[in-house]
């Protein structure tokens, strides 16, 4: 199995800026860590409502799980001190740990979490839900044996090795029954409260989140590994790149990792700093509405495919973002297909709109979040297009719009981000290539898919047959139909970039490890001291 690369990001970007940054330092707290980035998809920070990027890496810290993975993709313990897996489902032994509140981490908190998880069901529980998990039978496949032992049985859609993986993500996170139920209110499962505290047993607490301002973490004296090297970490809202970079200049944040590719580029080689690319498995993705009339048209669909110049792009726009691939699972994966045909192509394109009936084009709204590179990607999107007579009109929102718009299936082109969530074909693909039932009452907005009223019952069937096969041949056998499969049908939904997460590092900081899936853990992140 190939896995996620870990290496600095050592390869060329593009441009630099000409504005001189001073040089004096305002060296942040040794005993804090100050990062600078976009907060402008955090909405809520609790695990069993929130999956946005920027969430989860806040979130990771808050939490643990039964189970973590590494960022090469290894499953490690975290709550659970060992498994041992049967035919039939798996059973866990908790370790000695406790909540920030003080109450022991027991097996009935486990069942609480994933009880709540589902039946909340929010976009959160998808991951579950889609190997056959659901509200009404969770709390009769998972159960507490006894304080310490939980057992939770298998679905009839899913094998242990795949159950594993799912377990590592925030959204599974054990969380403090006692402590989220006494905030209960109106059988919201602590919801109203937990979207803006913590009540977890990881290795930070929730101090203060203000929306698009900044969050606070600090260190649990009393976690279960030994309290954080850092007595805070602080995380900036810093969305304006050029401002970001000036603050890491100065000393003022220690990480930054919201910067265009231009101020990346400033920190090529640069004394004192580091750059870490970290391959998210997941990508920067045209979301196209089958329901509307024109974009239910395979034939439109791929003419969009062909009318986009993703290689001038990535040299323009994508840098150290991204590079180009649409195929929804990355080119080093084992078993990842070579990439289809599609480039800009403006004849061609033109003549598929021909035939699907629109020789003149038409107009198209796309909705995009006002952040780096997205508003780029949307304004050269709108470019390309126009080339073979579709109008596009942009649409910028703030995290909350953009992401409602999209769950609600209220737009016709919109471009939100994946990741993967474990190394290998389904963890990347299948939130591209399931969904169950199309229908609008299905209201399944937590599917990726069905967010863009694609039906595709095809793909969906055989997606459910790779998560069940138990021989990884064969296995690899069904992921590379898979993503033939997803080609043929011209996708609803365009992988258009390979998505990384560019960070550049004050070298003062060690001990920082970029997580494929955001999970960046930091607990054991110090600072060495300034000559």
């Amino acid at each position: 199995m190939k896995h996620f690369s870990k290496g600095l990001f050592v390869g060329a970007v593009i441009g630099t800026l000409t504005i001189a940054a001073p040089l004096s330092q305002a060296a942040t707290p040794q005993d804090q860590l100050v990062v600078g980035t976009s907060l402008a998809q955090v909405l809520s920070l609790d695990p069993q409502q929130a999956t946005e990027g920027k969430a989860v890496e806040i979130m990771s810290n808050l939490y643990d799980r039964l189970v973590a993975s590494t960022a090469d993709g290894k499953v490690l313990p975290q709550l659970a001190e060992s498994w041992k897996v049967d035919e039939k489902g798996i059973t866990f032994t908790l370790r000695k740990a406790n909540f920030a509140s003080g109450n022991p981490v027991t097996s009935k908190d486990v069942v609480y979490s994933l009880a709540r998880l589902l039946k909340m069901d929010q976009a959160a529980a998808a991951n579950l839900k889609r190997v056959g998990y659901d509200k009404d039978n969770v709390e009769k496949l998972v159960k507490a044996v006894d304080d310490q032992t939980v057992r939770i049985d298998l679905s009839d859609q899913v094998t242990a090795e795949l159950l594993l993986y799912r377990l590592t993500t925030t959204t599974t996170s054990v969380v403090d029954s006692v402590e989220v139920e006494s905030h209960a209110v109106d059988n919201d499962y602590g919801n109203a409260w937990m979207r803006t505290h913590s009540a977890g047993s990881g290795p930070f607490t929730l101090n203060r989140w203000s929306p698009n301002e900044l969050v606070i973490l600090d260190a649990n004296k009393d976690y279960m590994a030994g309290a954080p090297k850092m007595r805070r970490v602080i995380v900036r809202h810093v969305p304006e790149s050029q401002v970001e970079r000036l603050m890491l200049e100065r000393g003022d944040i220690d990480i930054a990792s919201a910067l265009t590719a231009s101020d990346l580029a400033t920190f090529q080689s640069k004394k004192g700093f580091a750059i870490q690319r970290i391959p998210t498995g997941g990508f920067y993705v045209l979301s196209m509405n089958a329901g509307n009339k024109y974009l239910a048209n395979p034939k439109v669909r791929e003419a969009i495919a062909y009318g986009i110049d993703y290689k001038g792009i990535e040299k323009t726009i994508m840098g150290p973002y991204g590079r180009a691939r649409n195929v929804p699972v990355p080119e080093n994966f084992e078993y990842a297909i070579p990439n289809p045909d599609w480039h800009l192509d403006v004849e061609k394109s033109k003549q598929l709109l021909s035939e699907a009936g629109f020789k003149d084009g038409f107009s198209l709204s796309l909705k995009t979040i006002a952040q780096t590179p997205r508003i780029d990607l949307a304004t050269a999107i709108q470019a390309s297009l126009a080339q073979i007579g579709i109008k596009i009109d942009i649409q910028q929102g703030n995290g909350s719009e953009i992401i409602a718009a999209h769950r609600a299936r209220d737009f016709d082109l919109l471009i939100p981000q994946t990741s993967a969530y474990m190394p290998n074909v389904l963890g990347s693909m299948e939130q591209f290539s399931s969904n169950p039932d199309n229908s609008k009452e299905a209201n399944n907005a937590g599917n990726f898919v069905w967010r863009s009223a694609w039906d595709i019952p095809e793909l969906t069937a055989l997606t459910a047959k790779a998560s069940m096969e138990p021989d990884a041949k064969k296995r690899g056998e069904i992921y590379v139909q898979m993503q033939k499969l997803f080609v043929e049908q011209k996708p609803a939904v365009l992988p258009l970039f390979e998505r990384f997460e560019p960070i550049v590092l004050n070298s003062k900081v060690e001990g920082y490890v970029g997580h494929p899936s955001q999970l960046t853990r930091l607990e054991n992140v110090t600072k060495v001291e300034t000559q």
